[in-house]
């Protein structure tokens, strides 16, 4: 049996519409949440697949939250060998910080809500083809520098590196496919701090936002998942 290990930073962001997709292909799912411990015990090659979710921190939050410290670590030995790797929100952050990027606040402001993104030629010749056109739900502050080898796959008018591949086996995205339009009601919940001192959104407006726009990534969402699983955990 195939081995996921999952990297969770707060309870209601979690693999959501991903985790069918593991289940299908017979992935066994080791859930870790970093905060309470776990990630340094982590042997970085184990694992057929690490996905390393999203959460309200900022990579350089070090100080705050130990714990940061061993998974860009973690994260770094395991795209040295070039082992399967996926980053949602947070998680691409830190790999860009594995990877040797500076990871900053966006100084273009908050990305919250749903949009399209621009994607790249080497972004149509992979999995992410299947994002084109479509709006994706972005919920960022930070942003990051394009780390060195790596290749950008999309970009929105507020943020230049939305994804990037790195190697054969690295993928690294901005923006959320894995969140449910179901899902997304804890988020409301538990980002209704960050909403509410965000100027022209609010819970009705992003949930209205889901309503409209966040139908068709349900699908499209995994299908891609799907698709860059066919090509690096074969």
């Amino acid at each position: 049996m195939k081995t996921c290990t999952a990297i969770r930073h707060v309870a209601f962001e979690d693999l959501d519409l991903l985790e069918p997709v593991l289940c299908r292909r017979g992935f066994s799912i080791t859930m870790i949440d970093a905060p309470l411990g776990g990630v340094e015990d982590l042997d970085p090659l184990a694992d057929d697949l690490l996905v390393v979710l999203g959460g309200p921190i900022g990579v350089y939050d070090e100080a705050d939250f130990p714990f940061l410290s061993a998974e860009i670590e973690l994260v770094r030995r395991r795209l040295e060998a070039d082992r399967p790797t996926l980053g949602l929100c947070l998680g691409s952050q830190i790999m860009a910080r594995a990877l040797g990027a500076r990871v900053y606040p966006n100084p273009n402001g908050k990305e919250i809500g749903w949009s399209a993104l621009t994607l790249t030629d080497a972004a149509e010749a992979s999995a992410l083809y299947q994002l084109g056109g479509h709006p994706v739900l972005h919920w960022h502050g930070d942003t990051f520098d394009l780390p060195h080898g790596a290749v950008r796959l999309a970009s929105t008018p507020r943020t230049a590196n939305q994804a990037f591949s790195v190697g054969q086996c690295g993928l690294a995205l901005q923006f959320h496919v894995e969140a449910s339009i179901q899902g997304l009601e804890r988020w409301y919940v538990g980002h209704v701090g960050e909403i509410s001192a965000t100027p022209d959104i609010s819970v009705a407006s992003l949930r209205a936002q889901a309503q409209a726009d966040g139908a068709a990534m349900q699908t499209i969402g995994p299908t891609m998942f799907s698709a860059w699983l066919d090509q690096v955990c074969a």
